[in-house]
């Protein structure tokens, strides 16, 4: 057991219909490194390729074995910082649950809407909704909050800039996970503000494992294929994302390889239950927090043929068993 999110999409992984995944394995196979590059793996380049990318300092920037775990030393650290009292959260609803599950870990607390929270936190672009914030509405909404976690993990989806760097209390994750189909890759990273970076750098030292020489071999062989990645990704990422238009033309527009579909009669659990009489997988929103939708992903070839039978299902046809 996992989370309830991975334990539903991996207890229904024979459904012939599948848009439980929002990642892009298996269709992009990961990049296997040498046995010469993986003996002179080197963690301190990765680290310095990185921050290059995200125009920051390496001193800034420290790898993690995933974004999960790069949120959960985030919100750990920063509620040590709080003190003995139980920091404040603000959330975003719907939105990926172990990003929320790991601060709730930590001991934070939901925050009155009007309240000044210790923390303001949501994935961009945004999971489960696909589409992504522009910096002025997300720094609009985060407003007042004493620290920002952004979750960027879908941000190759959109080819866009990491967020703007000169909010103060910003924190950013992301990983190799979702647009790589590094799943199994198992590399994160985390940036911490500037002024927080070196007493941060205390902390990450005592709490967190080092990676692999494979694990780091992986990722910079990952990331030096990226554009021919990027051409697999988009051959099959385009095609889907004209499909799912045409199915919903009034949705806002996708910056990443999910959809929430929203609302669903009578509610996203029922619907997903129904789905999974008839062999197609979704997601019920009650996992993120919104039981008014279900998420579908747009990862698969089969895409075209298994969005149609989700919409019948959803729109009423009979439900019965096609596994």
């Amino acid at each position: 057991m996992r989370f309830p999110l991975a334990d539903w999409i991996d207890g229904h992984a024979d459904c012939r219909y599948h848009l439980g995944g929002s990642g892009m394995a298996p269709a992009v196979r990961p990049v296997v490194p040498s046995a010469a590059a993986v003996r002179r793996a080197d963690p301190e380049l990765l680290r310095a390729e990185l921050a290059e990318d995200l125009h920051v300092a390496p001193t800034r920037l420290f790898l993690t074995h995933g974004a999960t775990e790069a949120n959960a030393w985030i919100v750990h650290y920063l509620a040590r910082r709080a003190g003995p009292r139980r920091p404040s959260l603000r959330v975003r609803l719907p939105e990926y649950p172990p990003l929320v599950d790991v601060a709730g870990a930590a001991g934070f607390r939901p925050a009155r809407r009007a309240a000044r929270p210790d923390l303001a936190l949501l994935s961009n672009p945004r999971n489960p909704e696909g589409y992504r914030l522009r910096d002025t509405e997300l720094f609009r909404w985060a407003d007042g909050a004493r620290a920002l976690l952004v979750d960027e993990t879908f941000r190759e989806f959109a080819r866009s800039p990491t967020l703007r760097d000169d909010a103060p209390g910003l924190w950013r994750s992301g990983s190799f996970t979702k647009f790589f189909g590094g799943d199994d890759l198992r590399v994160g990273y985390l940036v911490a503000p500037e002024a927080a970076a070196t007493e941060y750098a205390r902390f990450h030292g005592l709490v967190a494992p080092p990676l692999g020489a494979e694990a780091v071999a992986g990722a910079l062989a990952t990331r030096r294929a990226r554009d021919r990645i990027r051409r697999r990704v988009e051959a099959i990422w385009r095609p889907n994302r004209t499909v799912w238009r045409r199915a919903f033309p009034h949705a806002r527009e996708l910056a990443a390889s999910v959809f929430f579909d929203r609302p669903v009669r009578p509610d996203g659990r029922t619907v997903a239950e129904r789905g999974l009489a008839a062999s197609v997988l979704v997601c019920p929103g009650d996992l993120f927090g919104d039981p008014t939708g279900v998420r579908i992903g747009l990862t698969r070839r089969t895409f075209p043929r298994d969005l149609a039978r989700y919409l019948a299902v959803r729109d009423g046809a009979p439900s019965a068993s096609a596994r």
